[in-house]
């Protein structure tokens, strides 16, 4: 397929003696939104490990536009794929240094002073992430909230192609959620920006991804839109436990409702 940026074919990768992902495939588009879910332990940040490099694979192939990722130096990959984890690594600098950090890749062998045009591109992002009136506050002084802001920025800063988030709202409160996706999404509209992110709410995953892919035991057990993917059935298999669908009322995304053993049902 022409559009697709990012080609998983039949991976295995994993721990030495420990858990490992199996023949997974998935083509990710250029444009594509796409949210990873499944239980702890599904592998979801294994594989996202693998795509960002930092796990060898073992067979199979992952390209990124065509080209075998394992070819690519470290500075092209930088260039081409920017990572958010779910822990922002504080350290002792300014956010305007901070989300400079992003600019690494672009910057010449003995180049020890950032250039105007990597202090334009630091600055528009700042901005787009709404942490600008931040940028002389030391990154240990922000909330959890604006550290995750900083660091999309400084993801951003590094212009990739494909934006890979591990979990980036697992730790916010819902007015921080709901901004971090809101902006996401505008990002991914506006840029054309391919994202592939874990997330574990559920019904944040319905409301934002426009692709959705289900783990369980280190392999992909379906994908497809939201609707298709958050089934009764599929969550009993992914999860192991029973819930009840139904709607948003505002944008008629599929919901996802869990129950008290209380009621009776099982």
């Amino acid at each position: 397929m022409k559009d697709t940026i990012l080609a998983i074919n039949g991976i295995e990768c994993g721990y030495k003696g420990g858990f490992h992902i199996c023949d997974l495939r998935l083509d990710v588009r250029r444009g594509d939104m796409v949210g990873i879910i499944g239980r702890n332990g599904s592998g979801k940040t294994t594989l996202m490990k693998a795509i960002a490099g930092d796990l060898a694979v073992m067979r199979g192939k992952i390209r990124l536009e065509g080209v075998d990722l394992s070819e690519m130096s470290l500075r092209d990959k930088a260039r081409k794929i920017a990572v958010v984890s779910q822990f922002v690594e504080i350290a002792d600098i300014s956010v305007e240094d901070y989300v400079l950090m992003g600019r690494v890749p672009y910057r010449d062998r003995f180049q020890f002073a950032d250039r105007s045009d990597d202090m334009a591109i630091a600055r528009h992002y700042m901005k787009t992430t709404g942490i600008y009136h931040l940028r002389d506050s030391m990154m240990a002084c922000l909330s959890g909230g604006e550290q995750q802001m900083a660091s999309i920025a400084s993801a951003l800063s590094q212009e990739p192609t494909l934006l890979l988030l591990d979990e980036p709202t697992s730790h916010l409160d819902i007015a921080h959620q709901v901004r971090l996706m809101n902006l996401i999404r505008r990002l991914n509209t506006e840029l054309n920006l391919s994202v592939v992110m874990i997330i574990h709410d559920l019904n944040m995953a319905s409301e934002y991804f426009n692709r959705l892919v289900l783990m369980n035991d280190g392999r992909i057990i379906v994908e497809g839109t939201a609707e298709s993917v958050l089934t009764p059935d599929n969550i009993e298999t992914a999860y192991g436990v029973r819930i009840v669908t139904g709607r948003n009322p505002l944008t008629d995304k599929i919901a996802v409702f869990p129950y008290s053993e209380s009621i009776g049902i099982t």
